[in-house]
């Protein structure tokens, strides 16, 4: 049996699921199971994809984010790659069997990562003009070719320019979809998995011009249909896909992780300042990234950065170069922030709502260097700003650009297949799940190393 994964990154499963006008969607839900899909934490591109392909929590992974600490100094983070990642994935498993792979922009696939087949870069691909993006690199002279020029993202996507924008994703979006028909079509392939990025710029560019409860909404904004407008055009693209699948492909539309409003941001070490947790040498005239600060490190026990959510780190002492929180005392000074961090507030004084994690607690493993503190502020309805200087902790400003909609814990999935015993809607599905599923469902054992767990697990297989 082959195994086609369309991947919708940031697909939220209100739209997917209840727009009656994505027939393809539609056939592919009556056919099979459909469901919200749980996420990570944190629900994050990097490293929820390869979470989903490998089985593993960002944990087991030791991955936390686009961005992760590289040791236990204060020189900053440090991007994550193809290489951070070295657990085996559903396609590595396959080859063991000899079965071949086609992956296309699997995140993160920079550099393209090895596999027995095709490896096609991710949106981390700084130039694919410039940059081997594809194994074999023959494959990249091909695509460009193909589509006059690949794509692999937009840069600069977060900007006020919303006609730019949405013609540069629906190009984007166009073109790819045109290199997976080749791909799938003039090359041999068992399981193939594609990752469309352009569904998240369009979350992130244009949520507040759809969500009538975003506080940015203006009815009859010109931009009203842009979302909607994307997901026909995506089921359109599924539809020509799944014309080409050859009769018994296992088909599975997913996402990563939903969306949401994004209601504002927390400075967060603008908190932590306040609060006397972060020394300042001086407190700048301006607004100034975490990076530029003056930081007095003899006198600070907490620091965080800034993202979709907070990672928060302690000055620990014997850990960090000039820790200030005595080894003894760490775990019962972490209860103490977290606390705080729970008890915060909107400008209303309402519960803010907000979520912290300790990473031992959720993560089967903690490998490599972890934060002491994962945080979603108002359950990721308010990004995390790392910045100082605005004076106040509740800021509409965005310290990477314009952005409209944050992530959300529940994605979607939607899975059919000849011989699938399930039907209908499912609940309880976690993203872990689908690899074990996968491999379940097409006669293939389960690595012990996966953590999740075969939807099909108990049921009597028809056929």
């Amino acid at each position: 049996m082959k195994i086609c994964v369309l991947g919708l990154d940031c697909a939220a499963p209100e739209i997917l699921f209840h727009d009656q006008r994505l027939m393809n969607i539609r056939r592919l839900m009556r056919d099979g199971i459909y469901g919200r899909l749980e996420s990570v934490i944190p629900p994050i591109t990097v490293p929820a994809w390869m979470c989903m392909a490998t089985s593993q929590d960002p944990g087991s992974l030791g991955v936390y984010g686009f961005r992760n600490r590289l040791d236990h100094s204060y020189a900053g983070l440090g991007v994550a790659d193809s290489g951070s990642i070295d657990q085996p994935a559903i396609w590595d498993a396959l080859a063991r069997v000899g079965k071949k792979a086609i992956i296309v922009g699997v995140p993160p696939n920079y550099p393209p990562r090895r596999v027995n087949g095709i490896s096609v870069g991710c949106f981390l691909t700084p130039d694919p003009r410039r940059s081997d993006f594809t194994r074999p690199a023959a494959i990249a002279h091909k695509l460009n070719k193909l589509v006059g020029g690949y794509p692999v993202d937009v840069k600069g996507f977060r900007t006020d320019k919303k006609d730019w924008l949405k013609s540069e994703i629906f190009e984007m979006s166009r073109k790819q979809w045109q290199a997976v028909r080749w791909l799938m079509s003039e090359h041999e392939w068992d399981y193939l998995q594609f990752v469309d990025m352009g569904l998240d710029r369009m979350h992130h560019g244009f949520w507040d011009c759809f969500d009538k409860s975003h506080p940015q909404y203006a009815a009859g904004n010109p931009h009203e249909d842009a979302i909607p407008e994307y997901y026909r055009r995506l089921d359109e693209q599924i539809g020509g896909v799944l014309a080409l699948l050859p009769a018994g492909t296992a088909v599975l539309v997913a996402s990563d992780h939903g969306a949401q409003r994004l209601e504002g941001g927390f400075a967060v070490n603008e908190w932590l300042a306040r609060e006397g947790l972060l020394a300042l040498r001086h407190y700048p005239s301006q607004v100034t990234p975490f990076a530029e600060l003056d930081i007095d490190w003899r006198r600070t026990k907490a620091w965080s950065e800034g993202g979709y959510y907070a990672r928060v780190f302690l000055n620990v002492a014997g850990r960090e170069p000039q820790g200030t929180v005595p080894a003894a005392d760490y775990e019962s000074f972490r209860d103490e922030l977290k606390a705080r961090l729970e008890a915060l507030t909107d400008q209303a004084g309402l519960p803010l709502g907000t979520q912290v994690f300790k990473p031992e607690q959720i993560y089967r493993q903690v490998r490599n260097v972890a934060p002491d503190l994962i945080v979603h502020f108002g359950g990721l309805r308010w990004r995390s700003i790392g910045g100082i200087g605005y004076a106040r902790f509740h800021v509409q400003e965005n310290d990477t650009g314009p952005d409209a909609c944050n992530h959300a814990q529940f994605g979607a999935f939607i899975l059919a297949a000849p011989g699938l015993p399930l039907s209908g809607e499912y609940t309880g599905a976690r993203l872990l799940d689908m690899a074990p599923t996968l491999l379940d469902l097409a006669g293939y054992g389960i690595p012990r190393e996966m953590q999740g767990r075969s939807l099909l697990a108990g049921e009597k297989k028809a056929g």
